[in-house]
């Protein structure tokens, strides 16, 4: 019998550098001005027989398909009994690091931050470490066990209100008499996979939640948000040989606030203290979790397929009605001039330092941002009309693991997760990147009411796609457990 091995490894990907950090995630430039917690990548290796599967979180907010795949290759040429196509590594979505690929960068985000660190040099810096992370975990590799278990943790909460004039807003005030509710549900369930070495003890996990990691997303300082907290936290209950691996599950419309309750009841989750408070309930959710009966020869397959996905379209008049709406905004105020003032009003709401947002996505120049997104789509959607990514599907035990690279809504990982055959279903979103800057991949809720993740400036593919990417992702993950 093949004997199941497991290795774990992490890294720290602060950048070290004398350039001005440019924090990633908002659209508008931060610098940062301090670290409250570093940068890490965690790695973890699985092997039996012929059969591998190596995975890393990274403490980034996304980043692209050719990173990725530099990654693989370079972790490839270092130890060659690696198989590239085996690996997939996944952002934690925080909004305090720097930004590891070009790709998608405005040019007036890059003239703000012409002297900080560029995404290139960045790249440059991380593609090694996190290559070298990944070998490791394969050579720590070790005898071991796995055992799912499932604990609860009030995380991720529905970010888009929606209005009487059926219209929905991210963030959006849920003081007003017009306000009819919340968009959609959240998921507090979180799903865990411990390892174990060959006498018991735990030495790693998954940690799967439906929220990303980015509490501090408008403060100015390197973090890795709760997922790195919820990692230190438990190495004091573990030891500091234990590895917490924290995965994205779809959240494309959640965040760590609650607009209901209006941060009465607990900290905004703007600021630092809303880190540490989610760090503890996962934490929490972790130490308390019974695990099953750990498993040292569980069943292990990895299946990898180039999932192909439609386009989200823009009509012709979507487009005539957008080429209108962008005469008529720069007419009032050019784009220059709008970024200069968009820039100026968050700056002064961060000053302020009450719960954000700071930036406005009704602002003038979003607005501008989003007529040009639409005419663009128009433009180029006939000649580029599909988005393309690697997915990975894998099975541990009774439990599945499957990737995708988009800030993918709550709905369709609701609908994954039901008609899976696993016992419990590990979705990981911003994984592997694609073809495009994936971005959000809305509910058809979302794309009636519009707002912020709901708009085409804001992802690929559309509900069309999304109901396509269910179907796959159910499809490959049953066929593991048939």
């Amino acid at each position: 019998m093949n004997q199941f091995m497991i290795g774990w490894s992490e890294a720290d990907i602060t950048p070290v550098t004398d350039k001005k950090i440019a924090l990633y995630g908002q659209y508008y430039g931060r610098t940062a001005t301090g670290i409250h917690s570093r940068l890490k990548t965690v790695a973890a290796a699985f092997s039996s027989g012929d059969e591998q599967f190596l995975t890393a979180s990274v403490d980034l907010v996304n980043f692209q398909q050719d990173f990725h795949r530099k990654v693989r290759a370079a972790a490839a040429a270092l130890e060659p009994e690696i198989d590239p196509e085996k690996i997939f590594l996944s952002a934690i979505h925080t909004h305090n690091g720097p930004s590891a690929t070009p790709v998608g960068l405005s040019n007036v985000w890059r003239e703000r931050n012409e002297k900080a660190l560029s995404p290139e040099e960045y790249a440059e810096f991380l593609i090694p470490i996190i290559a070298r992370n990944l070998v490791d975990a394969w050579h720590n590799r070790k005898p071991g066990g796995i055992a799912r278990a499932f604990g609860c943790a009030r995380v991720g909460h529905c970010r888009r209100a929606v209005y009487a004039n059926g219209k929905a807003e991210m963030y959006g005030d849920t003081t007003r008499p017009d306000f009819i509710g919340m968009e959609a549900g959240e998921d507090s369930g979180v799903d865990m996979l411990f390892t174990f070495d060959e006498k018991g003890k735990k030495t790693g996990m998954f940690l799967n939640a439906a929220c990303p990691s980015q509490v501090m997303e408008a403060t100015c300082k390197i973090s890795s948000d709760f997922a790195g907290a919820t990692r230190e936290l438990l190495k004091k209950d573990f030891g500091e040989d234990f590895h917490m691996l924290y995965q994205v599950s779809s959240a494309g419309c959640q965040s760590p606030r609650d607009l209901v309750r209006h941060y009465t009841t607990e900290p905004d989750f703007w600021h630092e203290d809303g880190v540490d408070e989610i760090a503890r309930r996962l934490r929490n959710a972790a130490v308390s979790a019974v695990p099953e009966k750990i498993d040292y020869a569980p069943v292990f397959k990895h299946t990898t397929m180039h999932v192909t996905l439609p386009r989200r379209r823009a009509s012709y008049v979507d487009c005539k009605n957008a080429q209108a709406e962008l005469e008529r905004l720069t007419a009032i105020m050019p784009k220059k001039e709008a970024f200069e003032a968009f820039c100026a009003e968050t700056h002064a709401k961060e000053k302020i330092n009450g719960p954000g947002p700071y930036d406005s996505k009704l602002h003038h120049f979003v607005q501008i941002k989003n007529a040009e997104a639409v005419i663009c789509r128009y433009q180029i959607q006939d000649q580029e009309p599909t988005v393309g990514f690697d997915m990975n599907v894998v099975r541990l035990g009774d439990i599945a693991v499957a990737s995708n690279p988009f800030e993918l809504y709550l709905y369709y990982g609701q609908n994954i997760k039901a008609r899976s055959h696993a016992a419990q279903t590990f979705l990981v979103q911003l994984a592997a990147g694609a073809d495009h800057p994936a971005g959000y991949l809305p509910s058809p809720d979302a794309e009636k009411f519009g707002g912020y993740g709901g708009l085409i400036i804001n992802g690929q593919v559309g509900s069309e796609g999304g109901y396509k990417l269910a179907d796959i992702t159910v499809t490959e993950i049953n066929k593991l457990f048939d």
